[in-house]
């Protein structure tokens, strides 16, 4: 089975996969076991009737719950494999209770058999279903000889009906497989790129306060070795001490804000490939001439944001990323589908409302908006900043 949770960003599309899986494959199977039904109405003997009614119940809840786990990515091995045991078990109990009923007159638990065969696709590898396949249709033909049925349209209507079923199922669940491995690789894509903005930030906090904390260490020994002796002398090393730590401070609060310099030639090609990697078909209309430090180092901010949050929000299949220039004001547009109709701002998230006011103290304005699942990322900058 596969296991672990859906990812958040795509929780609702693949929601809506499942249940559109489920009703397939329920639908389908539930056709399968009205056939063994009829068989019910064929057999004039009460208590046959009886004990072909609960054999087919019993089959019918455990094929239930099998439908459910077959599309359940957070359903635990261990219960899987408990109900792949009981599977089998209710199969076999199927054999006394329901193979007498209607006798030669319908076929009865030769469609249950290819109902068996079905619904094993939806539990067992294929290495499991192709042994268990040939051995039901050797019990059909069995049944089929005991209650002087026809052999070889029992095993024909076994086997061709139930393989079938086994091949239509398991199309499907391998499918639904392939959009939670998906879905789970698009999560951890995220998770990674979150990952190494922290490494990223955490480096440039070293770069920025490595050097100045070992000047300032060095600084503060030497007033300290010089006070007894030249107290001016160790004064001049320790205000120069605390000069330095007063830069230091500086340049934190520059960088946790973001106000160090990110070259937007760079963000635009990590944004681009990182979301191509992704699967998202990336479109980037670059600024058409070289735009100043200052703003090019404000839209590198926001495009990073907006970057980050197309993976992590979204299920996109395109973003486009567009530079505009006009006389006064230069203005970068990002777009992407893929955008939950009922998404909302995330209160607990601080990265689109911070650049937000870094932008309004730079005299800009930073606007978002979605509509029919796009969402928009909307930069102004003042040409001089």
């Amino acid at each position: 089975m596969v296991n672990g949770a859906l990812a958040a960003g795509g929780g609702r599309t693949l929601s809506r996969a499942r249940a559109a899986t489920l009703v397939s494959l329920t639908s389908g199977m539930a056709a399968t076991l009205l056939l063994p039904a009829v068989g019910l109405t064929r057999e004039p003997d009460a208590w046959w009737v009886v004990a072909g009614t609960v054999g087919l119940a019993a089959f019918a809840l455990v094929l239930a719950v099998t439908l459910y786990a077959a599309v359940s990515p957070e359903w635990p091995a261990g219960l899987h494999r408990r109900l792949l045991a009981g599977y089998a078990g209710v199969a076999g109990l199927s054999v006394p209770l329901v193979a007498p009923v209607a006798g030669a007159a319908w076929p009865t638990w030769a469609w249950l058999g290819a109902a068996i065969v079905g619904g094993l696709a939806l539990l067992a590898p294929l290495r499991l279903v192709l042994p268990a396949a040939l051995a039901t249709v050797a019990v059909s033909g069995a049944v089929a000889l005991f209650t002087g049925a026809s052999v070889g349209r029992s095993v024909l209507l076994t086997g061709s009906v139930g393989v079938g079923l086994a091949l239509v199922n398991g199309f499907q669940v391998w499918f639904w497989r392939l959009l939670v491995q998906a879905e789970q690789g698009r999560a951890a894509q995220a998770r990674l790129v979150a990952a190494q903005e922290r490494l990223r930030f955490a480096a440039d906090v070293h770069d920025l306060l490595g050097h100045h904390l070992t000047v300032i260490a060095l600084k503060s020994e030497l007033a300290a070795r010089l006070a007894p002796a030249d107290p001016v002398r160790a004064g001049r090393a320790a205000g120069e001490a605390q000069r330095l730590a007063a830069t230091a401070l500086t340049e934190l609060r520059r960088t946790v804000h973001g106000y160090r310099r990110i070259d937007l030639t760079e963000q635009l090609t990590a944004v681009r490939e990182v979301l191509r990697s992704a699967g998202v078909r990336c479109t980037v209309v670059p600024p058409a001439g070289e735009l100043p430090a200052e703003v090019a180092t404000q839209l590198a901010a926001v495009l990073r944001e907006a970057g980050t949050n197309v993976l992590r929000h979204s299920r996109a299949s395109w973003c486009r990323i567009e530079f505009t220039q006009e006389e006064q004001v230069t203005r970068m547009i990002v777009t992407n589908d893929g955008v939950p109709a009922t998404a909302a701002p995330d209160r607990h998230s601080h990265g689109l409302r911070g650049l937000a006011d870094r932008l309004a103290g730079a005299g800009g304005q930073l606007r978002t908006r979605g509509a029919d699942g796009v969402f928009t990322v909307e930069a102004t900058v003042p040409t001089a900043v």
